[in-house]
């Protein structure tokens, strides 16, 4: 069995994307659901990609579709509260990347909750593995950790 992580500062991350909680987001327990985290890794991933300019929801030939998520939780988060979900890159291959986030309540330098987020670039019509497109690549090239960090 592995380790379980331990939360990590802010400072690991390169990127930030404010989410704000919703009703919704709630469960019986009047926190955020651990669905809801998901939630926020994919609004992060996707929003940093369509602000930089390389992904059009409609009209992109390649597209990431997930092949891998996880999460760790490490302190409750409910509505209403500001998150910050913080975005790295552990891994950029030739079809697939690896992204990194963390989710801060606004007053913590330390992560709530932490995961993992595996896409893989396909072509829009046959779903096959294609390599990342050059302007995604330099746009992500950016949030790639050094290798001597986590």
């Amino acid at each position: 069995m592995s380790q379980r992580p331990a939360p990590e500062h802010r400072d690991a991350f390169v990127h930030f994307c404010p989410i704000s909680t919703r009703w919704m987001d709630n469960d019986a327990y009047l926190h955020v659901n651990n669905v809801a985290y998901y939630s926020f890794f994919d609004t992060a991933v996707n929003d940093y990609l369509i602000q930089g300019g390389v992904l059009d929801i409609r009209r992109s030939t390649v597209t990431g579709l997930v092949a891998q998520s996880e999460c760790s939780y490490f302190s409750p988060v409910a509505f209403p509260e500001a998150i910050d979900v913080g975005l790295r890159v552990a891994r950029l291959g030739r079809s697939s990347v690896t992204y990194e986030l963390g989710v801060f309540q606004k007053e913590s330098d330390t992560a709530a909750a932490q995961g993992r987020f595996v896409h893989v670039y396909v072509d829009r019509e046959t779903s096959r593995p294609v390599a990342i497109p050059d302007n995604m690549r330099a746009l992500l090239e950016p949030l790639v950790m050094p290798a001597d960090k986590p």
